[in-house]
């Protein structure tokens, strides 16, 4: 029968992965299905109703309310820097006025947040330009700026730092961009309103909570189980983590307390805040 299974998106990168990583090895509920994707074609997805429930950009939920709820107590939020949304650029912040910057197409939520933190707070005026491309050499040879999120952000930021700590070596050309200018946009929002900044939420369509009531409860359940085994099992996860390719054990915990998996008053008065902000952001 239709019902009989809960399509879930499934954002593949790190910041997701312990909640992911209990759904699958640890719940294994044959109900779920999940499909995998980047958070914007996940939005998509879940807007036509080809998801019935999934981690989404918080942009998404504020456009279309009347399609959603909230599942209740998750997150994925950062009071000061996140530490995978980055916006790059060669020369500092102040100087992209009027200048064209690249932004990810995989983003919805940080390209809006990304417009605020220029326009709002920083009286920055830009034009921007979505690419596929996560290639930081490729799109900074054409753009001034770059904004890259979620691991494609996290490797790009560790070649910087990498050059950074290398800086006094004798080699040239160590990287392609050695005077880089690195801006954390979770840390820039949280400097200019003291609130959490709420990156993504956990969401269904209200006609899948009609039709499958039972099966998004048992979601529910199994993500608030999750958060309190993450806790618990951080480093039994990040062994299990495909990032630890790239990325090593302490800095992938690191980078997961860094992380809010909350949803608090304290985080939706930053979503409220952020709605203000947004409603003129396309």
């Amino acid at each position: 029968m239709k019902n009989k299974k809960l399509i879930i998106g499934k954002i593949p990168y790190a910041n997701l992965f312990p909640a992911f990583y209990y759904l699958e090895k640890k719940s294994r509920r044959p109900e779920y299905k999940f499909i995998s994707g980047v958070p914007s074609d996940l939005n998509k997805m879940l807007r036509q109703g080809r998801l019935d429930a999934s981690p989404s950009s918080s942009i998404e939920y504020l456009r279309h309310k009347d399609k959603y709820s909230i599942i209740p107590w998750f997150s994925i939020s950062a009071s000061g820097p996140v530490r995978s949304i980055f916006l790059f650029s060669k020369t500092p912040i102040e100087d992209l006025d009027n200048k064209t910057i690249a932004v990810t197409s995989h983003s919805d939520t940080s390209v809006v947040l990304l417009k605020i933190i220029l326009k709002d707070f920083l009286s920055i005026n830009c034009k921007f330009k979505k690419v596929k491309s996560g290639s930081l050499k490729k799109n900074l040879a054409d753009y001034p700026a770059c904004l890259l999120i979620g691991d494609e952000a996290m490797k790009a930021a560790k070649k910087v730092t990498s050059y950074k700590l290398r800086v006094t070596s004798k080699k040239q050309n160590i990287s392609p961009h050695p005077s880089l200018f690195t801006y954390d946009l979770g840390e820039l929002w949280f400097k200019h309103t003291g609130l959490p900044f709420v990156f993504a939420l956990w969401i269904v369509r209200k006609k899948a909570l009609e039709q499958k009531g039972g099966l998004i409860r048992k979601l529910s359940l199994d993500l608030i189980a999750a958060k309190k085994y993450a806790v618990k099992n951080l480093s039994l996860i990040a062994r299990e983590a495909r990032q630890n390719e790239w990325l090593p054990e302490k800095e992938l915990i690191r980078y997961w307390r860094g992380i809010s998996y909350d949803f608090t008053e304290r985080h939706m008065e930053g979503l409220r805040l952020f709605e203000q902000y947004a409603l003129n952001k396309t």
